[in-house]
């Protein structure tokens, strides 16, 4: 049987952290940031962490399963 491929999008855009969550950055950050609020803007700027109903797709993405 062949080895598991990472996805690249993926890699690129999810870490892992100690405790073994996944960790990714916020979207909409990117353009069109002059109706945006600065509360809103500086809130985008922290990373967050996926959902866990979206970890399980995550770690298959990741090859972690």
């Amino acid at each position: 049987m062949p080895k598991m491929k990472t996805n690249s999008g993926a890699k690129k855009r999810f870490s892992l952290t100690g405790s073994g969550k996944i960790k990714r950055k916020h979207a909409f950050k990117s353009h069109i940031l002059t109706k945006k609020s600065t509360k809103r803007k500086r809130n985008l700027t922290y990373s967050g962490l996926v959902d866990k109903a979206d970890e399980k797709n995550a770690k298959l993405l990741l090859a972690m399963k």
